[in-house]
């Protein structure tokens, strides 16, 4: 898949460094009322905003758009996301575009996410791909509370290198930090680390070659062998080689790695292992949110 920004940008574009970072600032909490779940606060800052609610699975579950307005993260630049889920509420949320990650002459871009799911409340996190540009500086952090009976089922993917137009990521720096807590007791840390640099690049000890990393991730809950033996299934059967894909139980639930060429191979197959889960605990499976086509 090519991007805009890999048609459009060239090769020397930096964004003006002198203009003021943003500090963009999010928090919605949904409520669980009456068999429906809305979004009860939200307060924003630019260059974040929220999109109007959907419902394409009926009012139990509420589908929300958390946009970037300014169409990329540049050096200094601070996203704060704090979301919140009362108890029984459910939502999905996404991002309508790939989050494109330009190169720094010097201060590092940051985005910390903090999510609460109250009592058996259910969360889906799909934000689309990352696109962190050759020299880029990024470091996302992201820390989910799990309330008894609350679930996560997340998603992250990133692409190295605007690889559509040669680009590789030869300078810069990558971090990611995940947790995952159930009160005092941690079911998932996820931390990783890439500075540019071609050797790690290449390495079969880093990426092997290959600029697509993702990860997919069920948390909160017991994995039968059923649900997990049917999501190897559809790994197999899907068209991604296993050589570029990953299943391991984990505690309280379930990972997916991904390290392959193709951020749409990487999408394609978290949304079938998501499909699968779906159809597996309440019987229908979901039907694809309509940013994704």
């Amino acid at each position: 898949m090519v991007h805009a920004a890999e048609l459009l940008l060239p090769d020397n574009f930096a964004p003006n460094p002198l203009r003021s970072p943003w500090r963009g600032q999010l928090d919605l909490t949904y409520a669980h009322q009456n068999g429906e779940t809305r979004p009860i606060h939200v307060k924003t800052q630019a260059p974040l905003r929220v999109q109007r609610p959907h419902y394409p699975e009926g009012r139990l579950i509420c589908y929300s758009t958390v946009v970037h307005t300014a169409g990329g993260m540049v050096g200094g630049d601070e996203l704060v996301q704090n979301i919140h889920l009362q108890p029984q509420s459910q939502a999905l949320i996404t991002t309508p575009a790939a989050t494109k990650v330009y190169r720094s002459i010097g201060p590092i871009c940051h985005q910390s996410t903090t999510i609460q799911l109250d009592l058996e409340s259910y969360l889906e996190w799909f934000p689309q791909e990352t696109i962190v540009f050759n020299a880029a500086k990024y470091y996302q952090q992201l820390r989910i509370n799990l309330e008894p009976g609350a679930v996560a089922l997340l998603w992250d993917i990133t692409r190295f290198g605007r690889t559509a137009r040669g680009e590789c990521f030869d300078v810069g720096n990558w971090r990611s930090d995940v947790e995952v807590w159930q009160g005092r007791r941690p079911l998932l840390i996820d931390r990783q680390w890439l500075p540019g640099n071609s050797q790690i690049l290449q390495s079969s000890h880093g990426l092997n070659g290959m600029p697509v990393v993702g990860t997919f991730a069920l948390v909160g809950c017991d994995m039968s062998e059923e649900l997990f033996l049917k999501m190897q299934n559809t790994l197999q059967q899907s068209d991604i080689p296993m050589t570029h894909v990953g299943l391991t139980r984990g505690l309280k639930g379930v990972i997916c790695r991904y390290r392959g060429r193709s951020s749409q191979e990487a999408r394609q197959g978290f949304v079938a292992l998501w499909r699968v889960i779906r159809q597996f605990r309440g019987g229908k499976v979901p039907p694809l949110p309509r940013l994704w086509y």
